[in-house]
C-alpha cells in the first residue's frame, strides 16, 4: 500500500456509504446493548460453512459473512469483486486488492464514535484514552523540528557513569534496568504520575535517569541523586562500602514497586495484587508443590518472585550428574564444553523433586498426621523480564568465598521444560520435548549480564548490555567498549536479564 493510502477506497465511498458503515460497526462489530449482541451472535455465522469463528468478516458492498481462515471471504470477494470487507471482532478494513488492513482517516473515525458510543451504552465510558497533544506539545514540536533517527549503529541510550566510591554495584543495576525495553518504553513516555513529593520519589528520579540517558549527550552521567534516594529508602546500602548488586537490585524494585501506582490509584505494597509497571514486568509466579510419600496427596502454593536464585557446584559443593541420557545439550543450544555447567542445568536443578526426609515431616491433610514428603518448584507464571541470580558467593558458618564455575548461558532461552504445566513432560528429571516446538511463548532473549570480578572481600561491577540485535557494549562505571557475543558468553555471569520475545496483549 503506498504512503498516499489505499486507492480502492473512493469505489466505496459513494451516497449514503458512512450511513452504512456505522451501521454495520453498529449491528455486527461494536455492538452496545444485550438484544444488538444476541442479533450479531444469531446471526454473524459464515455464509459459506456456517462456523461462528475463523475471523469472521462481513462484505462492505452486499450484506455477506464469511470466514478469513478459511479464506471463503476471499472467494467472495473474487467472484464479485467486492474488495472491501471488515473485521468483526476489531473492525479493521481489510482490502483485497492491497492484500493487507488498511487505514482510512474517515472510516477510522466513524469506527472510533460508534465504538464510544457502545461502550457508554454498556456502562464502560470510553475504556482506552486516546493521545492528542496539546497546545503546548505542538508548540514545542513547532520549535523543535529536529528529530532523532533510530539507525543499526545508533548509540543513542548509551551512557556511562560516573563511580561515586564503591558504587559499581549501583552503576551496573541502572545499565541493565535504563536498557530494559519495556521500562524504557514506560518512562520515556512519561507515564509515571506522582503524587509523592517527587524529590523523595525513585520512580521520579529513575524516569529522570531515562531522560538523560536517551538525550544524546554522550558524556559520563553523575549519579549523585539516585545515590542519595537508595541510601533514604533502603537504609542497609547506605555508606560508601561495597555492595552486593543482587542485592541492591531487589532493593531498587522494591522501592520502585512502592513508589508506584498501580491502575486503580491504590499504593502498590503486595506484589500478589499490583499492576505497577514493576509488577507487570519483573513479577513471575512461583508454584511450590509438596508431595505426601504415603497418600501422594499435593499441596500446592504459588508465590510472586522478582528473580531465580541458582546453586552452582563450588568446591564445597561437587557437581551434580548431568542430565541422565547424554550431554544434555538438546535443551537451549547448549554444550557442555570440557563439562561446564550450563543455566539449563541449574534451572533443572532447582526444578527437580526434593526430598524433604525424615526431620522435616509435615501434616498431610489427607493422611491427617505427620508424613515425609518430596518438594518441586516450577514456573506457574513467567514474568516479561526473567533475572537469574547465580549464587557465587557463598556464606557458611566455616566458609566464606567466592564461587568461580563458569556457567554456559544461552542467547535464547526456552523455560517450557520448567513450567508447572510440563511436569507430566518429564522422565527421571529430564524434560521429553511433546509439545509444540513452534510455541514461542516461553522464550526469551538475553539483553544484559552483570559480572563481578575480584574477591568476596573486593571486587569489581560490569555490564554487559544489547543495545540492537547482536550489538553488546561493555558498560564499567564510565567507560563503555564495544563488545562481542563471545566476550559476553564466555564471561563468568552473575546477574543474567532475559527478555520475553513474544508479548500477550492484555
Amino acid at each position: 500500500m503506498s504512503p498516499a493510502g489505499c486507492p480502492h477506497v473512493s469505489g466505496f465511498k459513494v451516497e449514503n456509504w458512512k450511513q452504512n458503515l456505522r451501521l454495520i460497526y453498529q449491528c455486527f462489530v461494536w455492538t452496545g446493548s444485550t438484544e444488538t449482541r444476541k442479533r450479531k451472535a444469531k446471526s454473524c455465522v459464515c455464509h459459506m460453512c456456517g462456523a461462528h469463528l475463523n475471523r469472521l468478516h462481513s462484505c462492505l458492498y452486499c450484506v455477506f459473512f464469511a470466514c478469513f481462515a478459511k479464506k471463503h471471504i476471499h472467494e467472495h470477494a473474487r467472484n464479485k469483486r467486492h474488495n472491501l470487507a471488515i473485521d468483526l471482532l476489531y473492525g479493521g478494513v481489510y482490502c483485497f486488492m492491497c492484500q493487507d488492513y488498511i487505514y482510512d482517516k474517515d472510516m477510522e473515525q466513524i469506527a472510533k464514535e460508534e465504538q464510544n458510543k457502545a461502550w457508554k451504552m454498556q456502562g464502560m465510558g470510553e475504556r482506552y484514552s486516546t493521545w492528542e497533544p496539546t497546545k503546548r506539545e505542538l508548540e514545542l514540536l513547532r520549535h523543535n523540528p529536529k528529530r532523532r533517527r533510530i539507525t543499526a549503529n545508533c548509540t543513542i541510550g548509551l551512557r556511562g557513569l560516573i563511580n561515586l566510591g564503591n558504587t559499581c554495584f549501583m552503576n551496573c543495576i541502572v545499565q541493565a534496568l535504563t536498557h530494559t525495553p519495556l521500562l524504557r518504553d514506560f518512562f520515556l513516555s512519561d507515564r509515571h504520575k506522582c503524587e509523592m513529593q517527587s524529590i523523595s520519589c525513585l520512580v521520579c528520579e529513575m524516569s529522570q535517569l531515562f531522560q538523560e540517558f536517551y538525550s544524546g549527550h554522550q558524556s559520563p552521567h553523575i549519579p549523585f541523586r539516585l545515590l542519595h534516594l537508595v541510601w533514604t529508602h533502603a537504609r542497609h546500602l547506605a555508606g560508601y562500602e561495597q555492595q552486593d548488586a543482587h542485592e541492591f537490585l531487589i532493593a531498587a524494585l522494591d522501592v520502585l514497586h512502592r513508589h508506584c501506582k498501580d491502575d486503580n490509584g491504590k499504593k502498590a505494597n503486595n506484589p500478589n495484587h499490583c499492576n505497577c509497571i514493576i509488577d507487570q514486568i519483573f513479577t513471575g509466579g512461583l508454584q511450590s508443590d509438596v508431595t505426601c510419600q504415603v497418600c501422594q496427596g499435593v499441596s500446592t502454593t504459588i508465590d510472586p518472585f522478582w528473580d531465580i536464585s541458582l546453586d552452582l557446584p563450588g568446591p564445597s559443593t561437587p557437581f551434580w550428574p548431568l542430565s541422565p541420557g547424554g550431554d544434555g545439550s538438546g535443551l537451549n543450544g547448549e554444550s557442555h564444553i570440557n563439562g561446564a555447567t550450563t543455566l539449563t542445568d541449574c534451572l533443572r536443578r532447582f526444578t527437580r523433586p526434593e526430598h524433604l526426609g525424615s526431620s522435616a515431616k509435615i501434616k498431610c491433610s489427607g493422611c491427617h498426621s505427620y508424613q515425609e514428603s518430596t518438594k518441586q518448584l516450577t514456573m506457574k507464571k513467567l514474568p516479561i523480564v526473567a533475572c537469574f541470580h547465580l549464587k557465587r558467593f557463598e556464606h557458611s558458618a566455616k566458609l566464606r568465598q567466592k564461587i568461580t564455575t563458569y556457567v554456559s548461558f544461552p542467547l535464547e532461552l526456552d523455560m517450557t521444560p520448567f513450567m508447572s504445566s510440563s511436569k507430566d513432560c518429564r522422565l527421571n528429571g529430564q524434560y521429553q520435548q511433546t509439545v509444540d516446538p513452534f510455541n514461542n511463548d516461553n522464550k526469551y532473549s538475553l539483553f544484559a549480564v552483570v559480572n563481578h570480578q575480584g574477591t568476596l572481600e573486593s571486587g569489581h561491577y560490569t555490564t554487559f548490555i544489547r543495545q540492537h540485535k547482536d550489538q553488546w557494549f561493555k558498560c564499567d562505571d564510565a567507560i563503555i567498549t564495544k563488545a562481542s557475543i563471545k566476550d559476553v558468553l564466555d564471561s563468568e555471569g552473575y546477574l543474567l536479564f532475559y527478555h520475553k520475545q513474544f508479548l500477550e496483549y492484555e
